[in-house]
Protein backbone atom coordinates (compact mmCIF):
# COMPACT_ATOMS: atom_id res chain seq x y z
CA UNK A 1 0.00 0.00 0.00
CA UNK A 2 1.36 3.39 -1.04
CA UNK A 3 1.56 5.76 1.98
CA UNK A 4 1.14 9.56 1.72
CA UNK A 5 0.74 12.44 4.16
CA UNK A 6 -2.13 13.93 2.17
CA UNK A 7 -4.38 12.52 -0.55
CA UNK A 8 -6.74 14.80 -2.46
CA UNK A 9 -9.61 13.29 -4.44
CA UNK A 10 -10.30 15.56 -7.40
CA UNK A 11 -7.90 17.21 -9.85
CA UNK A 12 -10.05 20.24 -10.51
CA UNK A 13 -9.52 23.88 -9.57
CA UNK A 14 -9.80 23.45 -5.80
CA UNK A 15 -7.90 20.16 -5.63
CA UNK A 16 -4.90 21.29 -7.69
CA UNK A 17 -4.61 24.61 -5.87
CA UNK A 18 -4.84 22.85 -2.51
CA UNK A 19 -2.22 20.28 -3.52
CA UNK A 20 0.35 22.92 -4.42
CA UNK A 21 -0.08 24.73 -1.11
CA UNK A 22 -0.10 21.52 0.96
CA UNK A 23 3.13 20.35 -0.67
CA UNK A 24 4.88 23.65 0.07
CA UNK A 25 5.28 22.62 3.70
CA UNK A 26 7.17 19.47 2.67
CA UNK A 27 4.31 17.01 3.00
CA UNK A 28 3.92 14.19 0.50
CA UNK A 29 0.80 14.95 -1.51
CA UNK A 30 -1.07 12.79 -4.03
CA UNK A 31 -4.02 13.96 -6.15
CA UNK A 32 -6.28 11.24 -7.56
CA UNK A 33 -8.87 11.72 -10.31
CA UNK A 34 -10.78 9.34 -12.58
CA UNK A 35 -10.58 11.73 -15.56
CA UNK A 36 -8.07 11.46 -18.40
CA UNK A 37 -7.22 15.14 -18.05
CA UNK A 38 -6.79 17.48 -15.08
CA UNK A 39 -8.95 20.58 -14.76
CA UNK A 40 -11.59 19.57 -17.33
CA UNK A 41 -14.13 22.10 -16.05
CA UNK A 42 -11.48 24.83 -16.17
CA UNK A 43 -10.75 24.00 -19.81
CA UNK A 44 -14.31 24.50 -21.03
CA UNK A 45 -15.14 27.50 -18.85
CA UNK A 46 -15.56 30.97 -20.27
CA UNK A 47 -15.82 29.68 -23.82
CA UNK A 48 -12.38 28.08 -23.44
CA UNK A 49 -10.79 31.18 -21.94
CA UNK A 50 -11.61 30.56 -18.26
CA UNK A 51 -13.28 33.31 -16.28
CA UNK A 52 -10.80 32.60 -13.48
CA UNK A 53 -11.94 35.21 -10.92
CA UNK A 54 -13.85 38.43 -10.43
CA UNK A 55 -12.26 41.61 -9.14
CA UNK A 56 -15.40 42.42 -7.13
CA UNK A 57 -15.52 39.12 -5.22
CA UNK A 58 -17.08 39.34 -1.78
CA UNK A 59 -19.14 37.14 0.55
CA UNK A 60 -22.34 38.69 -0.83
CA UNK A 61 -21.70 36.93 -4.15
CA UNK A 62 -22.27 33.46 -2.66
CA UNK A 63 -25.28 31.35 -1.66
CA UNK A 64 -25.13 28.99 1.31
CA UNK A 65 -27.33 27.81 4.17
CA UNK A 66 -24.72 29.62 6.31
CA UNK A 67 -23.76 32.80 4.41
CA UNK A 68 -20.99 33.61 6.92
CA UNK A 69 -19.02 30.43 6.26
CA UNK A 70 -17.20 31.66 3.16
CA UNK A 71 -15.93 34.91 4.73
CA UNK A 72 -12.81 33.52 6.40
CA UNK A 73 -11.40 31.73 3.35
CA UNK A 74 -12.26 34.57 0.95
CA UNK A 75 -10.49 37.09 3.18
CA UNK A 76 -7.31 34.99 3.55
CA UNK A 77 -6.87 34.21 -0.15
CA UNK A 78 -8.41 36.95 -2.22
CA UNK A 79 -8.96 37.51 -5.93
CA UNK A 80 -5.84 39.69 -5.87
CA UNK A 81 -3.75 36.80 -4.57
CA UNK A 82 -4.81 34.63 -7.49
CA UNK A 83 -4.36 37.48 -9.97
CA UNK A 84 -0.82 37.80 -8.59
CA UNK A 85 -0.16 34.13 -9.31
CA UNK A 86 -1.51 34.51 -12.85
CA UNK A 87 0.77 37.52 -13.36
CA UNK A 88 3.75 35.60 -11.97
CA UNK A 89 3.27 33.07 -14.76
CA UNK A 90 2.97 35.80 -17.36
CA UNK A 91 -0.55 34.80 -18.37
CA UNK A 92 -2.22 37.63 -20.28
CA UNK A 93 -5.78 38.38 -19.25
CA UNK A 94 -8.50 40.99 -19.69
CA UNK A 95 -11.61 42.23 -17.93
CA UNK A 96 -14.98 41.78 -19.57
CA UNK A 97 -18.16 43.08 -17.98
CA UNK A 98 -18.80 43.40 -14.25
CA UNK A 99 -15.26 42.58 -13.11
CA UNK A 100 -14.96 39.22 -14.88
CA UNK A 101 -11.35 38.29 -15.74
CA UNK A 102 -10.59 35.98 -18.68
CA UNK A 103 -7.40 34.61 -20.20
CA UNK A 104 -6.44 36.39 -23.42
CA UNK A 105 -5.37 33.11 -24.98
CA UNK A 106 -6.69 29.89 -23.47
CA UNK A 107 -7.96 28.24 -20.30
CA UNK A 108 -5.11 25.78 -20.84
CA UNK A 109 -2.83 28.47 -19.42
CA UNK A 110 -4.57 28.20 -16.03
CA UNK A 111 -4.38 24.39 -15.98
CA UNK A 112 -0.70 24.49 -16.97
CA UNK A 113 -0.04 27.00 -14.20
CA UNK A 114 -1.75 24.83 -11.56
CA UNK A 115 0.07 21.71 -12.73
CA UNK A 116 3.36 23.62 -12.72
CA UNK A 117 2.71 24.72 -9.14
CA UNK A 118 2.10 21.09 -8.16
CA UNK A 119 5.30 20.00 -9.90
CA UNK A 120 7.27 22.87 -8.41
CA UNK A 121 6.35 21.88 -4.85
CA UNK A 122 6.39 18.12 -5.36
CA UNK A 123 2.69 17.22 -5.38
CA UNK A 124 1.90 14.24 -7.62
CA UNK A 125 -1.20 14.24 -9.81
CA UNK A 126 -2.43 10.78 -10.88
CA UNK A 127 -5.28 10.57 -13.41
CA UNK A 128 -7.38 7.64 -14.74
CA UNK A 129 -7.78 6.42 -11.17
CA UNK A 130 -11.23 5.23 -10.10
CA UNK A 131 -12.03 5.37 -6.40
CA UNK A 132 -13.54 2.04 -5.30
CA UNK A 133 -13.82 2.68 -1.56
CA UNK A 134 -12.61 4.90 1.28
CA UNK A 135 -12.14 3.56 4.81
CA UNK A 136 -10.66 4.83 8.06
CA UNK A 137 -8.79 2.96 10.78
CA UNK A 138 -6.11 5.17 12.38
CA UNK A 139 -5.50 6.48 8.86
CA UNK A 140 -7.41 6.67 5.59
CA UNK A 141 -7.31 3.82 3.12
CA UNK A 142 -8.35 4.44 -0.47
CA UNK A 143 -8.96 1.46 -2.72
CA UNK A 144 -8.70 2.24 -6.45
CA UNK A 145 -8.48 0.45 -9.78
CA UNK A 146 -4.75 1.18 -9.71
CA UNK A 147 -3.93 -0.09 -6.26
CA UNK A 148 -4.47 0.93 -2.66
CA UNK A 149 -3.27 4.09 -0.94
CA UNK A 150 -3.21 5.36 2.63
CA UNK A 151 -2.87 8.82 4.13
CA UNK A 152 -3.12 10.73 7.37
CA UNK A 153 -5.27 13.44 5.87
CA UNK A 154 -7.86 13.15 3.12
CA UNK A 155 -9.25 16.07 1.12
CA UNK A 156 -12.49 15.75 -0.85
CA UNK A 157 -12.33 18.08 -3.87
CA UNK A 158 -14.35 16.16 -6.44
CA UNK A 159 -17.02 18.80 -7.04
CA UNK A 160 -20.77 18.51 -7.50
CA UNK A 161 -23.15 16.99 -10.03
CA UNK A 162 -23.04 19.64 -12.73
CA UNK A 163 -21.97 18.61 -16.23
CA UNK A 164 -21.88 14.81 -15.97
CA UNK A 165 -20.32 14.67 -19.46
CA UNK A 166 -17.15 15.99 -17.79
CA UNK A 167 -17.24 13.14 -15.29
CA UNK A 168 -19.23 14.68 -12.41
CA UNK A 169 -20.36 12.08 -9.86
CA UNK A 170 -21.91 12.10 -6.36
CA UNK A 171 -18.71 10.57 -4.86
CA UNK A 172 -17.96 13.58 -2.65
CA UNK A 173 -21.41 13.53 -1.07
CA UNK A 174 -21.24 9.76 -0.58
CA UNK A 175 -17.92 10.00 1.29
CA UNK A 176 -19.29 12.86 3.41
CA UNK A 177 -22.36 10.84 4.37
CA UNK A 178 -20.20 7.80 5.08
CA UNK A 179 -18.43 9.81 7.78
CA UNK A 180 -21.60 11.24 9.30
CA UNK A 181 -22.07 14.49 7.41
CA UNK A 182 -25.44 15.81 6.33
CA UNK A 183 -26.00 17.08 2.79
CA UNK A 184 -27.95 20.24 2.07
CA UNK A 185 -30.29 19.15 -0.79
CA UNK A 186 -28.58 19.63 -4.14
CA UNK A 187 -29.95 21.00 -7.41
CA UNK A 188 -28.70 22.56 -10.62
CA UNK A 189 -27.59 26.19 -10.43
CA UNK A 190 -26.60 28.80 -13.02
CA UNK A 191 -28.76 26.92 -15.48
CA UNK A 192 -31.20 27.82 -18.32
CA UNK A 193 -34.95 27.57 -17.79
CA UNK A 194 -37.26 25.43 -19.89
CA UNK A 195 -40.81 26.61 -20.65
CA UNK A 196 -44.21 24.92 -20.84
CA UNK A 197 -44.97 23.48 -24.29
CA UNK A 198 -47.35 26.28 -25.33
CA UNK A 199 -44.89 29.04 -24.33
CA UNK A 200 -41.97 27.12 -25.83
CA UNK A 201 -43.79 26.96 -29.19
CA UNK A 202 -44.73 30.64 -29.02
CA UNK A 203 -41.20 31.84 -28.33
CA UNK A 204 -39.30 29.22 -30.37
CA UNK A 205 -38.90 31.54 -33.35
CA UNK A 206 -37.05 33.99 -31.06
CA UNK A 207 -34.26 31.47 -30.41
CA UNK A 208 -30.96 33.33 -30.43
CA UNK A 209 -32.47 36.76 -29.69
CA UNK A 210 -31.13 38.53 -26.58
CA UNK A 211 -32.78 41.46 -24.77
CA UNK A 212 -31.55 43.49 -21.77
CA UNK A 213 -33.72 42.78 -18.72
CA UNK A 214 -33.75 42.57 -14.98
CA UNK A 215 -34.73 39.21 -13.50
CA UNK A 216 -35.85 38.64 -9.93
CA UNK A 217 -36.61 35.65 -7.70
CA UNK A 218 -36.60 35.82 -3.89
CA UNK A 219 -33.42 37.72 -2.85
CA UNK A 220 -31.87 37.41 -6.29
CA UNK A 221 -31.99 40.45 -8.57
CA UNK A 222 -29.84 40.62 -11.69
CA UNK A 223 -29.74 43.08 -14.54
CA UNK A 224 -28.13 41.59 -17.63
CA UNK A 225 -29.20 39.97 -20.90
CA UNK A 226 -31.91 37.33 -21.33
CA UNK A 227 -31.54 34.99 -24.29
CA UNK A 228 -34.45 33.15 -25.90
CA UNK A 229 -33.58 29.53 -26.76
CA UNK A 230 -35.40 26.77 -28.63
CA UNK A 231 -36.40 25.23 -25.28
CA UNK A 232 -36.83 28.28 -23.05
CA UNK A 233 -34.72 31.19 -21.83
CA UNK A 234 -31.08 31.58 -20.88
CA UNK A 235 -28.48 34.37 -20.83
CA UNK A 236 -26.63 35.84 -17.84
CA UNK A 237 -29.70 37.31 -16.09
CA UNK A 238 -31.54 33.99 -16.24
CA UNK A 239 -28.55 31.86 -15.22
CA UNK A 240 -27.99 34.12 -12.22
CA UNK A 241 -31.58 34.14 -11.03
CA UNK A 242 -31.94 30.37 -11.53
CA UNK A 243 -29.88 29.86 -8.37
CA UNK A 244 -32.55 31.70 -6.35
CA UNK A 245 -35.60 30.19 -8.06
CA UNK A 246 -37.60 27.30 -6.62
CA UNK A 247 -39.60 24.85 -8.79
CA UNK A 248 -43.20 25.88 -9.32
CA UNK A 249 -42.50 29.56 -8.77
CA UNK A 250 -42.49 32.45 -11.22
CA UNK A 251 -39.57 34.71 -12.10
CA UNK A 252 -40.27 38.42 -12.43
CA UNK A 253 -38.82 39.76 -15.69
CA UNK A 254 -38.60 43.49 -16.37
CA UNK A 255 -38.25 43.93 -20.13
CA UNK A 256 -37.86 47.72 -19.79
CA UNK A 257 -35.68 48.07 -16.67
CA UNK A 258 -34.93 51.75 -17.38
CA UNK A 259 -38.54 52.81 -17.90
CA UNK A 260 -41.86 53.00 -16.13
CA UNK A 261 -43.74 51.38 -19.00
CA UNK A 262 -47.12 52.93 -18.14
CA UNK A 263 -45.75 56.47 -17.98
CA UNK A 264 -43.78 55.92 -21.19
CA UNK A 265 -46.86 54.66 -23.06
CA UNK A 266 -48.97 57.57 -21.83
CA UNK A 267 -46.28 60.02 -22.96
CA UNK A 268 -46.21 58.37 -26.39
CA UNK A 269 -50.00 58.61 -26.54
CA UNK A 270 -49.82 62.36 -25.98
CA UNK A 271 -46.97 62.87 -28.45
CA UNK A 272 -48.11 60.60 -31.30
CA UNK A 273 -51.76 59.60 -30.75
CA UNK A 274 -52.27 58.25 -34.28
CA UNK A 275 -49.32 55.88 -34.11
CA UNK A 276 -50.02 52.15 -33.66
CA UNK A 277 -48.97 50.40 -30.45
CA UNK A 278 -46.95 47.97 -32.61
CA UNK A 279 -44.81 50.80 -34.02
CA UNK A 280 -44.13 52.36 -30.63
CA UNK A 281 -43.04 49.06 -29.02
CA UNK A 282 -40.57 48.52 -31.84
CA UNK A 283 -38.63 51.51 -30.52
CA UNK A 284 -37.38 49.13 -27.81
CA UNK A 285 -37.75 45.60 -29.17
CA UNK A 286 -37.17 43.78 -32.46
CA UNK A 287 -40.41 43.29 -34.42
CA UNK A 288 -40.53 39.54 -33.88
CA UNK A 289 -40.12 40.01 -30.10
CA UNK A 290 -43.06 42.44 -30.09
CA UNK A 291 -45.16 40.00 -32.12
CA UNK A 292 -44.39 37.05 -29.83
CA UNK A 293 -45.02 39.03 -26.64
CA UNK A 294 -48.25 40.45 -28.03
CA UNK A 295 -49.49 36.98 -28.94
CA UNK A 296 -48.53 35.67 -25.52
CA UNK A 297 -50.16 38.53 -23.58
CA UNK A 298 -52.94 39.35 -26.09
CA UNK A 299 -51.97 42.98 -26.67
CA UNK A 300 -53.99 45.06 -29.18
CA UNK A 301 -50.99 45.71 -31.41
CA UNK A 302 -52.96 47.33 -34.23
CA UNK A 303 -54.64 49.86 -31.94
CA UNK A 304 -53.74 53.49 -32.35
CA UNK A 305 -52.45 54.90 -29.11
CA UNK A 306 -55.35 57.38 -28.99
CA UNK A 307 -57.78 54.44 -29.05
CA UNK A 308 -56.01 52.53 -26.27
CA UNK A 309 -57.49 52.86 -22.77
CA UNK A 310 -55.57 53.43 -19.54
CA UNK A 311 -56.63 49.95 -18.43
CA UNK A 312 -55.09 48.42 -21.58
CA UNK A 313 -51.93 50.47 -21.07
CA UNK A 314 -51.72 49.22 -17.48
CA UNK A 315 -51.98 45.58 -18.55
CA UNK A 316 -49.27 46.07 -21.20
CA UNK A 317 -47.08 47.97 -18.73
CA UNK A 318 -47.42 45.18 -16.16
CA UNK A 319 -46.45 42.64 -18.81
CA UNK A 320 -43.37 44.71 -19.68
CA UNK A 321 -42.20 45.73 -16.20
CA UNK A 322 -43.42 42.73 -14.21
CA UNK A 323 -43.73 39.77 -16.54
CA UNK A 324 -44.40 36.71 -14.38
CA UNK A 325 -42.56 34.00 -16.26
CA UNK A 326 -43.24 30.56 -14.80
CA UNK A 327 -40.59 28.07 -15.95
CA UNK A 328 -41.48 24.45 -16.52
CA UNK A 329 -38.12 23.52 -15.02
CA UNK A 330 -34.42 23.83 -15.85
CA UNK A 331 -32.04 22.16 -18.27
CA UNK A 332 -30.66 20.30 -15.23
CA UNK A 333 -27.13 19.19 -14.46
CA UNK A 334 -26.45 18.55 -18.15
CA UNK A 335 -25.82 22.27 -18.75
CA UNK A 336 -25.69 23.67 -15.19
CA UNK A 337 -22.48 25.49 -14.40
CA UNK A 338 -22.65 24.66 -10.69
CA UNK A 339 -24.41 22.52 -8.10
CA UNK A 340 -26.35 24.28 -5.35
CA UNK A 341 -26.30 22.69 -1.90
CA UNK A 342 -23.75 20.12 -0.79
CA UNK A 343 -21.87 19.19 2.37
CA UNK A 344 -23.38 21.10 5.29
CA UNK A 345 -20.89 23.84 6.15
CA UNK A 346 -22.04 23.96 9.78
CA UNK A 347 -20.20 20.66 10.15
CA UNK A 348 -16.93 21.99 8.65
CA UNK A 349 -14.32 24.43 9.98
CA UNK A 350 -14.47 27.71 8.04
CA UNK A 351 -10.78 28.28 8.82
CA UNK A 352 -9.26 24.94 7.75
CA UNK A 353 -12.11 23.18 5.86
CA UNK A 354 -11.68 20.20 8.21
CA UNK A 355 -14.64 18.05 9.14
CA UNK A 356 -15.96 18.61 12.64
CA UNK A 357 -17.19 15.02 12.66
CA UNK A 358 -14.17 13.14 11.36
CA UNK A 359 -10.55 14.16 12.13
CA UNK A 360 -8.25 14.51 9.15
CA UNK A 361 -11.09 14.74 6.61
CA UNK A 362 -11.46 17.97 4.62
CA UNK A 363 -13.90 19.36 2.04
CA UNK A 364 -13.15 22.12 -0.48
CA UNK A 365 -14.68 23.68 -3.58
CA UNK A 366 -18.05 22.88 -5.08
CA UNK A 367 -18.75 19.80 -2.94
CA UNK A 368 -19.49 22.20 -0.07
CA UNK A 369 -22.76 24.10 0.29
CA UNK A 370 -21.21 27.30 -1.10
CA UNK A 371 -22.24 28.47 -4.56
CA UNK A 372 -21.08 31.63 -6.29
CA UNK A 373 -22.75 33.86 -8.83
CA UNK A 374 -21.92 33.65 -12.51
CA UNK A 375 -18.78 35.58 -13.40
CA UNK A 376 -15.67 33.96 -11.88
CA UNK A 377 -16.92 33.70 -8.31
CA UNK A 378 -17.03 29.89 -8.19
CA UNK A 379 -13.43 29.67 -9.32
CA UNK A 380 -12.44 32.16 -6.63
CA UNK A 381 -14.16 29.93 -4.06
CA UNK A 382 -12.07 27.03 -5.38
CA UNK A 383 -8.85 29.03 -4.98
CA UNK A 384 -9.79 30.41 -1.55
CA UNK A 385 -11.05 27.16 -0.04
CA UNK A 386 -8.16 25.24 -1.59
CA UNK A 387 -5.67 27.62 -0.03
CA UNK A 388 -7.43 27.63 3.37
CA UNK A 389 -7.19 23.85 3.48
CA UNK A 390 -3.78 23.39 1.84
CA UNK A 391 -2.00 25.92 4.01
CA UNK A 392 -3.28 24.23 7.19
CA UNK A 393 -2.63 20.58 6.30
Amino acid sequence: MSKWDVIIIGAGAAGLHCAAHAAQSGKSVLVLDHAKQAGKKILISGGGRCNFTNIYTGPENFLSSNPHFCKSALSRYTQWDFIGLVAEYGIAYHEKTLGQLFCDDSAKDIVRMLMSECDRHGAKVQLRTEIVSVDYDDNYRIETNRGDYSCDKLVIACGGLSMPKLGATPLGYQIAEQFGHSIVPVRAGLVPFTLQDDEKARFAELSGVAVPVSAEAHDGYFREAMLFTHRGVSGPAILQVSSYWQPGEAVTINLLPDLDAFEWLKTQQQQQPKTQLNTVLQQHFPKRVVTALAEHHQWPLNNKLADTSNAQFQVIADNLNRWQLKPNGTEGYRTAEVTLGGVNVDEVSSKTMESQKQPGLYFIGEVLDVTGWLGGFNFQWAWSSGYACGSEL
